[in-house]
């Protein structure tokens, strides 16, 4: 009784001062776990056990986000997405149903290095004086950016694939396998979406042929490390090492490792700009792995003292046969509007290892509920969120405000997260 009293008190106070911003995410993922195990009366030695296991088992997931992060901010940064970019606007012209299907397209290949941010910053940036001219609506582009970027999300090194992978012990390419087919028919809902959603906005505004100058305006600064150049064997780069990491052909972990050096040698063959390169990626690689460490020790302490399975106990024992039997699926759903109050860091590390620890006892296997998690948990539903940073990038970018975004975008992501369920189900992948 005491095991899951501390451990629903530890999963209460990292919502409470995580949400509230009242204590940091490390502070919280580190410090109340270990206190928790200490009342409960585990000496030093013990604990100090359970946080070894925990980082252990979480150093590939962390290393992969790592390398990952920073390869994808170097490809950017080096132009190997900006012809994709200038060819569906040139393409699109002055049709307003083209350009919602090419902001589709443009928002998927700047979510690619995971960064809600970076994608809204690309996507919104690049469109805005299209439609603008062309008279489209702001809210059609937020719209489609964030559907976009929502179901981009699920790619391992998006957070919650990683987050789910890390608190349940799991291979990230194991749970992610699956999903790929789910991720695939999720983005034909969403170019199906924009084709729609520009459709409406061509019977509005119609078809016109005036489009703006300069729409490709690059900085100086950004001008500077473009390489323009290297597209065809950056280009190769990336492939191979997304094959390979689906493929699973190496340790998953290795992926990036190897092609991060390859990537800046290409690029950037003096080693003093490789460096001033990495840099530039370091804030955001640094903070993201400095997390998921934190979560090793989280679930570490959680699992080895016995508290993750005494809360799963407890909460087995209130949920009635029938709803047992159908968790996975009603959790995709409910996961929408817990995205919305809670941040992911809360979610995956706090609610997910209980959560899948309780539908074991009904015979439900915990892959099935962290893929059920990950079509709807901070991702197709994570640009709606006020507790996640890059919502206000997008807000500010468009002018908008959260509640008519809200309104306007949250019938298509749960659009979205129902198709790729009832494909989930379908295909056996969530049952």
């Amino acid at each position: 009784m005491l095991l899951a009293t501390m451990g629903f008190i530890v999963i209460f106070a990292l919502l409470i001062l995580v949400v509230t911003k009242k204590a940091s995410v490390h502070f919280c993922l580190v410090i109340l776990p270990i206190l928790a195990a200490a009342v409960c009366g585990y000496g030093i030695d013990e604990i100090g056990g359970f946080m070894s296991d925990g980082l252990v088992s979480i150093a590939p997931t962390a290393i992969m986000l790592t390398f990952a992060v920073m390869f994808f901010g170097v490809m950017y940064d080096a132009g190997l997405f900006d012809p994709a970019i200038k060819g569906v606007i040139q393409l699109a012209g002055g049709d307003p149903m083209k350009v919602a299907v090419g902001t589709a397209i443009i928002a998927v290949l700047a979510h690619l290095d995971g960064s809600g941010s970076s994608t809204y910053l690309v996507t919104i940036s690049a469109l805005m004086p299209v439609y603008k001219a062309l008279n489209m609506s702001i809210y059609t582009l937020a719209t489609i950016t964030a559907l976009s970027a929502g179901v981009m999300n699920i790619l391992p090194w998006g957070g919650p694939t990683m987050r789910a992978a890390a608190v349940l012990e799991m291979n990230v390419t194991e749970l992610f396998q699956p999903l790929i087919p789910l991720m695939a028919i999720g983005l034909v809902w969403v170019l199906l979406v924009s084709g729609y959603l520009g459709y409406r906005e061509r019977k509005r505004v119609g078809i016109t042929s005036k489009l703006p100058e300069n729409l490709n305006h690059v900085s100086e600064e950004a001008a500077k490390i473009k390489r323009p150049d290297r597209f065809i064997p950056n280009l190769i780069l990336t492939l191979a090492a997304i094959i390979i990491l689906i493929l699973a052909y190496i340790p998953m972990e290795a992926v990036f490792v190897i092609a991060l050096p390859i990537c800046l040698m290409i690029n950037y063959p003096s080693p003093a700009v490789q460096k001033e390169r990495l840099e530039a990626q370091a804030p955001t690689a640094i903070y993201t792995a400095s997390v998921i460490f934190c979560a090793g020790v989280f679930t570490g302490v959680l699992s080895g003292s016995g508290m993750i399975d005494a809360m799963a106990n407890a909460l087995a024992s209130l949920i009635p046969t029938s709803l047992g039997q159908m968790l996975a699926p009603v959790i995709s759903i409910v996961s929408i509007p817990m995205t919305i109050f809670f941040d992911a860091d809360s979610m995956y590390y706090g609610v997910l290892p209980v959560i899948s620890k309780a539908a074991e006892t009904f015979g439900v296997s915990a892959e099935m509920i962290a893929r059920a998690f990950l079509l709807g948990g901070h991702t197709t539903a994570f640009p709606l969120t006020p507790v996640t940073g890059s919502t206000w990038v997008l807000l500010g970018l468009t002018g908008i405000d959260l509640g008519t975004h809200q309104k306007k975008t949250l019938p298509w992501v749960l659009g979205s997260t129902t198709v790729m369920l009832i494909a989930a189900l379908a295909m056996g992948v969530i049952t």
